[in-house]
């Protein structure tokens, strides 16, 4: 009875580092963009989480096999408690930590080290590298290109439907009061007011849409088509993700499927809503600047790309994904912040050692202590 427990309670664990680390990635935009605030973005992410993750039931059995580790690693080794338990460690350990320093690194990458450490070290020669190479890696390194070319054409082809719809964009005018300080000859000071008039085409003043479509007046629409597209993106992680940590459960044979894939939504969704705040602002603010309709673009970018490879079985990160699609954007556009996207690059690279390292470590300390 301890052992099924704790490979439930560390898998428990995997999934809160990945909501955490995870959940806000679909709605970055619409607080980037500052269509809302951040308490609202954090619930549309995670009800339409929740809502890929309940999808995830009927739709995603691929992910369920990829992620089990047969086939990666040997059969018997895949089902092995300890085996279980050191990937889910390992993996947890790395995307909390990750998480803590405000890095959105991929948890499908920090399985796929745990999968990979843990293997090594039960079994270096077990490990089967074509397997990795082919069905986990090429994935994972082809995605974020993929997603920032992708991001890239579709801004365009948003921009050149703006531009044919006869939408044009409007630099604000900042009209504001001004309180200066005036010095009179007894040393006493007042405060004077004056009318102050600012252009500015920056995060200071909001540019707006001007025109109207199909009746609608198009910042409502782009706002409205906005929250659609970041439901769709959750939706997708919440699709994508939530069979790849619920495998570990299965394989350990602790709970069925509906029962390993609802506790590992619900759990996804807690530690979205307890521990998401550094990794909102990093993607939020801190890989490019960007108004409602580019984020639109970018969120398109990423639902298309995430759901597509979810039908079909690939272990895309939606986490690269959607750095992906949000720097392709920003790319084009001249936006994209590369002094502090850098750092954020340097997380991907580290992610597979770091998780390996952890894994590795989880499964000799569990077997030290078996023994």
């Amino acid at each position: 009875m301890i052992i099924p427990l704790a490979v439930i309670l560390a898998v428990a664990f995997l999934a809160y580092a990945n909501g955490a680390n995870d959940n806000f990635k679909g709605v970055a935009s619409l607080f980037g963009s500052g269509v809302c605030n951040f308490r609202t973005a954090l619930t549309w992410a995670t009800v339409t989480t929740m809502a890929g993750s309940i999808a995830a039931l009927f739709l995603a059995s691929a992910l369920l096999k990829n992620f089990s580790g047969k086939g990666l690693v040997p059969e018997a080794l895949s089902v092995s408690p300890a085996f279980v338990l050191a990937v889910a460690i390992g993996a947890g350990g790395t995307v909390l930590l990750a998480t803590r320093f405000g890095f959105p690194i991929s948890t499908t990458h920090g399985l796929t080290g745990a999968l990979v450490g843990a293997g090594m070290m039960a079994d270096s020669a077990g490990v089967n590298y074509a397997v990795l190479g082919k069905t986990f890696l090429m994935p994972l390194l082809l995605s974020p290109f993929l997603a920032l070319v992708v991001g890239g054409l579709i801004y365009l082809l948003f921009k050149g439907g703006r531009k044919a719809l006869g939408v044009t964009e409007e630099t604000c005018v900042c009209v504001g009061e001004e309180w200066v300080p005036v010095h009179n000859s007894n040393g006493s000071a007042v405060a004077k007011s004056s009318v102050t008039l600012a252009v500015d085409e920056t995060a200071a003043c909001e540019r707006r849409y001007h025109g109207r479509v199909l009746g609608l007046e198009v910042k409502t629409l782009v706002d409205q088509l906005h929250f659609l597209s970041a439901g769709a993106v959750s939706f997708a992680r919440g699709l994508n993700d939530t069979p790849k940590i619920a495998a570990l459960l299965l394989v350990a044979g602790s709970l069925s499927i509906p029962w390993s894939l609802a506790i590992v939504g619900v759990i996804m969704a807690l530690g979205g809503l307890l521990q998401s705040k550094r990794v909102a602002t990093t993607m939020s603010h801190k890989l490019t600047d960007m108004n409602p309709g580019q984020g639109l673009a970018a969120n398109v970018s990423t639902a298309l790309l995430v759901t597509t490879a979810s039908f079909h079985g690939l272990p895309v990160s939606t986490t690269h994904v959607s750095v992906g699609g949000l720097l392709g954007m920003g790319t084009v556009t001249g936006q994209a912040k590369w002094k502090t996207v850098i750092p954020v690059l340097a997380s991907w690279v580290i992610t597979l050692p770091v998780a390996i390292i952890f894994a590795a470590l989880a499964y000799y300390l569990f077997n030290f202590i078996q023994s």
